[in-house]
């Protein structure tokens, strides 16, 4: 088993906490819960509504995963957070869903959850593995 490496990006929101954007090891690659910050403004308002957040979750995951060197058909699991899980959930799969093929989805968990940091309405993390 090969020492983990630890990943952080310039380009990607700096972490609400003490953590790295991605940890890989022998192959796999864990990508942190990225949320809709903006990462060029970071002081800047979260974008309104659960799917404009999803998207902007979405490029910051993508800016992580393009750092690595992958893409999202790297992505092999997906865990989703939403505060507000009924009233959102439809919304945010018709956005989740337009990133990847109908026959190459990710495995994927979504949780309904009572908050989450700077108050976002979605977080995403992914588990990747290099080809």
């Amino acid at each position: 088993m090969s020492m983990p490496e630890y990943h952080m990006f310039a380009a990607a929101p700096a972490p609400v906490a003490p953590f790295s954007h991605a940890c890989e090891a022998d192959g796999w690659v864990f990508i942190t819960g990225q949320l809709p910050i903006d990462p060029g403004n970071e002081a800047a308002p979260l974008p309104e509504g659960i799917e404009a957040q999803t998207h902007k979750t979405f490029d910051n995951l993508l800016v992580v995963l393009e750092g690595l060197g992958l893409g999202l058909e790297n992505v092999v699991s997906a865990r989703a957070f939403l505060t507000d899980f009924y009233g959102d959930y439809a919304r945010f799969n018709a956005v989740y869903a337009s990133y990847f093929p109908e026959d190459k989805r990710p495995a994927r968990t979504c949780i309904g959850t009572t908050g989450l940091a700077r108050h976002a309405l979605v977080e995403i993390d992914f588990i990747a593995r290099r080809p």
